[in-house]
């Protein structure tokens, strides 16, 4: 010992030898606290280690797991990894500004994806890609020569019109466009096959999250990646057919399924030689059939046109307008080393999901094409569904005002997605990229909003509703948790304030929120929720009692188990059946495809900024 303190060199050689072999045994320790025996980490030791206090995971995975103490995470803000960044632990909400955690997708390392039981392609959705690897940023892709090929036309504003509203020659382009992508090298990552796997590889699970957290696979569906992943997804497409018929202003239609005129397919979509029509949809929902926004596969409701369209404008109102806070429309944050799927918009739940499910084909194992991810874009109608979908983004960012997203948080911000453009190139895009469709060069042409005032009333009268909520609250036993949905069931649900000023509602959303659990993933999932209704007599959606529906499509996984949260904004419904001076509100849960397929681990209240 007196010779190794005598010769300083060798006494701080053994002290970085001890540290190592203290590293790599405690490594393993913690990830079995942490119950997570797969992750390996590859590490590059700093001359110090910042400690933190142990923290649990954030808000919106606390719920699902509020036990669970993160030993992980504590040592993992201690390490640096790849490139030089610190990561903070996979589910702190006490990140850094100046620490990423956005998720970006490692390129180089897709795989098979995850599909449903009787899938009917293969599960290898992959691009080509060149060697070397290269890519260019999007920033640099719209100030590059090579990209505008069209100098003299760089000004050009694409307007995306409503299908039901475009002419002749529109559709003609439109079909010349799809019918060349489908004509390409069967290699070429603007062949239209090419570019409907863009879809299934992030959708589900071809890429893994980057380095060190490659065990957990990237899913843009139910989180605040949905909407810009697809905004990007649609924008490159829309592109490469503008470039394949030589027409720089051209501009995808949008569906606007949220409008009368528009809730049917679009006829020259349904003509046999077009290169738009497709085989697998649903044959009974051909124009003029209207589509039901709240569609049930298992049980469709049969209506009068007056009736399916009542219904359908008071859906859209609960959708937009009551889901006014950034985690009620776009779904919940989704950073690295979250596990996928954290929660889902009003909007994705339906009407997004719930017309994949309305267009699928009947005769195919899972509604294929459009009734589930990894093959919905090889429909045509695909793109125009998702132009919609896009636009609702865009007005529901306007709605009351002026709406808050996430683009206050940097990990929203510098989320990453690569695509090829209509010249080959790959380009890598961040959704602060995606903020403004004007800077993208395109905008919606502006047509009313039929469902913006519905406010749907009640359907009985207070007396009623008061009565068959005191004998409620008299007979029902507490609500043990968790418990599966197999049948319905109404629950009493403790208010954390009630009477709140006008004030207090402006700056804060009261929001009913459900902890999913053991969601089959590969199977058809879908429960509706009412407040305060008549659990032998409930209401349709075009009353207040009716809030909201949970709808997941076939998803893949083999059969593994997820975890999510549904949440609904309840302050206007309160208000409209005189509920607020209440102490508790009863609701009801009803399983209406995939009974037993899910678990409700807990329903509570919060309170969630505006």
């Amino acid at each position: 010992m007196a010779n190794v303190i005598n010769h300083p060199s060798r006494f701080l050689h053994l002290a970085t030898i001890s540290l190592i072999i203290l590293i790599i045994f405690l490594i393993p320790l913690i990830a079995f606290l942490n119950n997570n025996n797969s992750l390996i980490f590859t590490i590059i030791t700093k001359p110090y280690f910042s400690y933190y206090l142990t923290s649990f995971n954030n808000q919106s995975h606390q719920s699902h797991y509020p036990w669970r103490f993160s030993w992980r995470n504590t040592f993992i803000n201690s390490l640096e990894f790849e490139g030089n960044v610190n990561y903070p632990s996979s589910s702190s909400s006490n990140y850094s500004n100046d620490v990423s955690r956005a998720i970006s997708p490692d390129f180089t390392k897709c795989g098979p994806v995850d599909l449903p039981p009787n899938a009917i392609t293969s599960p290898y959705c992959c691009p080509t890609l060149a060697t070397p690897f290269k890519f260019i940023d999007f920033k640099d892709y719209l100030i590059n020569a090579t990209y505008n090929k069209y100098k003299n036309n760089s000004s050009i504003i694409r307007v995306r019109r409503p299908a039901h509203l475009v002419d002749d020659e529109f559709i003609a382009k439109l079909e010349k466009g799809i019918a060349i992508m489908k004509s390409l090298p069967n290699d070429d990552p603007r062949n239209f096959i090419q570019q409907a796997k863009v879809h299934c590889a992030y959708c589900n699970g071809g890429y893994p999250q980057k380095h060190p957290f490659q065990d957990q696979k990237i899913d843009v569906h139910r989180s605040w990646l949905f909407f810009p992943f697809h905004r990007f997804y649609i924008y490159f497409f829309e592109r490469i057919l503008g470039t394949l018929i030589g027409d720089p202003s051209f501009a995808l239609p949008y569906w606007n399924w949220d409008s009368i005129q528009g809730m049917q397919i679009p006829s020259y979509f349904t003509t046999p030689n077009s290169s738009l029509y497709h085989k697998l949809r649903h044959y009974k929902h051909m124009p003029p059939h209207l589509v039901d926004l709240n569609y049930d596969i298992l049980s469709p409701k049969i209506r009068t046109q007056d009736q399916q369209i009542s219904y359908n404008l008071a859906f859209m109102y609960k959708q937009m307008v009551l889901a006014n806070t950034k985690e009620l429309f776009m779904g919940s944050p989704y950073r690295l080393g979250d596990p996928a799927q954290p929660g889902p918009g009003s909007v994705e739940l339906a009407p997004h999901n719930t017309i994949h499910d309305w267009l699928g084909a009947v005769d195919t194992p899972n509604h294929e094409d459009m009734g589930t991810f990894y093959t919905a874009a090889r429909d045509p109608i695909f793109y125009a569904h998702h132009s919609n979908v896009d636009r609702l983004w865009e007005l529901w960012t306007k709605l009351e005002g002026g709406r808050r997203d996430y683009r206050d948080d940097p990990n929203w911000l510098d989320s990453k997605f690569f695509f090829y453009d209509e010249n080959l190139n790959l380009v890598r895009v961040k959704v602060r990229d995606c903020l403004d469709t004007k800077l993208l060069g395109y905008v919606y042409e502006e047509v009313d909003l039929p469902w913006l005032n519905v406010n749907p009333k009640p359907r009985r009268t207070k007396m009623q509703r008061e009565a068959k909520k005191s004998s409620i609250l008299a007979s029902k036993p507490i609500t043990k948790f968790p418990f599966v949905l197999d049948s319905k069931v109404s629950i009493i649900v403790k208010r954390p304030k009630k009477l709140r000023s006008k004030e207090e509602k402006e700056q804060e959303e009261e929001v009913l929120v459900i902890e999913v659990t053991e969601l089959q993933s590969y199977e058809n999932v879908k429960f509706d929720v009412h407040i305060d209704d008549d659990e032998d007599m409930l209401s349709d959606e075009n009353h207040a009692e009716f809030v909201g529906t949970f709808v997941s499509l076939p998803h893949g996984n083999h059969g593994h188990k997820s975890n999510t949260r549904f949440m609904v904004g309840i302050s206007k419904v309160l208000e409209n059946l005189e509920a607020e001076e209440d102490d508790h509100i009863v609701v009801t849960l009803v399983p209406m495809i995939g009974k037993g397929d899910v678990t409700i681990g807990r329903i509570n209240i919060q309170f969630m900024s505006k």
